[in-house]
C-alpha cells in the first residue's frame, strides 16, 4: 500500500494524518522492519484507524465494502487543480496534467482493489474481512449524510466494474463533470461556522425536500421566483430577491423548494444570519471560481435602529469596490418590506439630536433598493385559506373526514392559532395526523 501512496501526485495532498496514509505507513512498518517493532502496537494502531473507517461510514451511510467506499469518497471529495477543472469542463483529450492523474488512477485502481491478505496474516487480525463484507445497521436517512452517501456509494459501485485504471480515470472524470467535485459538488446547502479564527462552510446534512407543489397558492409569485432563478442558473444576468409579506406565507418554503428544483443544475445555498454579515467578502472569495451558482440565503432579515450589519450588506451587493461574482445572487426572507425599522423623526429634518434626519431615512431605504426583485406574500383570506388546507388533505390519504368536516374544524383551528395562514394550516394537518 506505502508504495501506491508514495506514488501519488495529483492527490498527493490528503495529509499524513488521513486514513489512508495512517494505513500506508502501518504497512510500511510491517513489511520492512518486521521483529523490529511491537505487534500489539501494529495492531492497535491498525484498529484505530479501522474505527475511523466506520465512523466515517456511520457518517455516510456507507454499506458492503466499506474500503472501496472509503477510496471512492476520497476521489469524490478530493480538490485539487485537476479535479475542479474537471467539475466545468470535464477530462481534456490532451494535456501533460492527463498523464499525471493517470498514473495517480492506477495508484487507485491497485489500492480499491487492494488484497489485505498477507497483512491479516502478518498481524493475525481478521478486521479487514470485515470491512470489506460489511452489513451495516439500518438507520433513518436523517441520521446521516444522504446527499454525499449517495453518490459515494454509486462511483463505489461503478468502479467495481472497472477492469483496468484507464476505466477509473474515465468514471472519475465522468463523475467530476456530473456532480462535481468536494464539498460544493456533494452537498445542497452550508452554514457559515467558525474554527478558530478561519470561517469554515459546512455542509447542511439534512434539508427539507420540499417542492414548490407543496406550496399550494401563490402562482404568481413562485413563477417571479422560478424566472428569476432559471436566469441565474442559465448564466444569464438575474436580480437578487427580497420575499416580503406576512409570517407563515411560505417565503422560506419557497427558497428551500427552489434549491432543490435546481440543484442537479449547479445551483447551491448558503444560509447567513446577520450577525455574520462581516464574513460576507470572506464567503463570496472561497465560492468565486467555483462552478457552481450559489444563492446566499438570509431567512427572516430585518434590523432594528441601532444595528449597523446592514451596512456590509448594502457593500456586498452594490456599492463595493470588488463587484459581485455572476455565480452569486442574495435572497432573503422578511416580514418587513423596508428591512429596516423606521421612526416618524426619520420622515424629518427636524430633530433634537441629527441635521438632516431624512438622509438617514434614505440611507436606511437604500438596502431594499439593492434588491432588484421584491416578491410581496400577503396573509390569505378565508377562501384561499380553506383550498390550502384542503389540498395538504390530499397529499395526506390516512385523513378520512369530509371536506366540510375538514373545514369546520380548520377555522375553528385558525381562530386558535394565529389566523389564516399556509403555516397555521400544515400545523392544523399535523394536528389532524396525530389525532389518527
Amino acid at each position: 500500500m506505502y508504495k501506491e501512496t508514495a506514488r501519488l501526485i495529483m492527490y498527493g495532498n490528503l495529509g499524513g494524518d488521513s486514513i489512508l496514509m495512517k494505513l500506508s505507513a502501518i504497512f510500511e512498518k510491517v513489511e520492512h522492519h518486521g521483529s523490529e517493532v511491537i505487534k500489539e502496537e501494529l495492531v492497535r494502531a491498525v484498529y484505530d484507524q479501522i474505527y475511523r473507517i466506520l465512523d466515517l461510514s456511520t457518517t455516510y451511510g456507507f454499506d458492503e465494502n466499506l474500503w472501496q467506499c472509503y477510496i471512492a469518497y476520497i476521489l469524490a471529495t478530493n480538490e485539487n487543480p485537476f479535479s475542479i477543472v474537471c467539475e466545468t469542463v470535464g477530462a481534456s483529450q490532451d494535456g501533460t496534467v492527463n498523464t499525471i492523474v493517470r498514473q495517480d488512477m492506477q495508484c487507485f485502481f491497485n489500492l480499491f482493489n487492494y488484497d489485505f491478505t498477507n497483512i491479516e496474516k502478518e498481524l493475525g487480525v481478521q478486521c479487514f474481512d470485515i470491512l470489506t463484507h460489511y452489513h451495516s445497521m439500518a438507520k433513518a436517512e436523517n441520521t446521516y449524510n444522504k446527499s454525499v452517501s449517495e453518490k459515494v456509494r454509486a462511483l463505489a459501485a461503478k468502479l467495481r466494474e472497472a477492469e483496468n485504471a484507464e476505466d477509473m480515470f474515465v468514471m472519475v472524470t465522468d463523475f467530476y463533470k456530473k456532480y462535481g467535485v468536494g464539498k460544493f459538488g456533494l452537498n445542497k446547502a452550508f452554514r457559515v461556522i467558525h474554527k478558530g479564527e478561519d470561517m469554515v462552510l459546512s455542509p447542511i446534512t439534512h434539508t427539507s425536500d420540499v417542492t414548490l407543489d407543496h406550496l399550494i397558492g401563490y402562482e404568481l409569485q413562485k413563477q417571479q421566483l422560478i424566472d428569476n432563478t432559471e436566469a441565474f442558473v442559465e448564466g444569464r444576468k438575474a436580480n437578487n430577491c427580497l420575499l416580503y409579506g406576512d409570517s407563515g406565507t411560505g417565503k422560506s418554503t419557497c427558497i428551500k423548494a427552489i434549491l432543490n428544483k435546481y440543484y442537479d443544475r449547479g445551483l447551491r445555498l448558503i444560509e447567513i444570519y446577520k450577525h455574520q454579515f462581516q464574513d460576507l467578502s470572506n464567503i463570496i472569495e472561497q465560492i468565486k471560481n467555483r462552478n457552481y451558482k450559489f444563492i446566499i440565503y438570509m431567512d427572516d432579515l430585518s434590523f432594528e435602529e441601532f444595528e449597523i450589519e446592514y451596512k456590509y450588506l448594502k457593500a456586498v451587493i452594490e456599492g463595493g469596490l470588488e463587484v459581485k461574482p455572476d455565480n452569486v445572487l442574495i435572497y432573503a426572507t422578511s416580514n418587513r418590506r423596508h428591512l429596516i425599522r423606521e421612526t416618524w423623526s426619520d420622515r424629518s429634518d427636524m430633530s433634537q439630536d441629527e441635521l438632516h434626519r431624512s438622509d438617514t431615512m434614505q440611507e436606511k431605504l437604500s438596502l431594499v433598493a439593492r434588491f432588484g426583485v421584491s416578491i410581496n406574500f400577503s396573509r390569505p383570506m378565508k377562501k384561499e385559506f380553506e383550498e390550502i388546507v384542503l389540498g395538504l388533505a390530499k397529499e395526506n390519504p390516512d385523513i378520512t373526514l369530509t371536506e366540510e368536516e375538514i373545514l369546520a374544524q380548520a377555522n375553528i383551528w385558525s381562530l386558535r392559532n394565529g389566523g389564516y395562514s399556509g403555516r397555521v394550516a400544515e400545523q392544523f394537518m399535523i394536528h389532524l395526523k396525530a389525532k389518527g
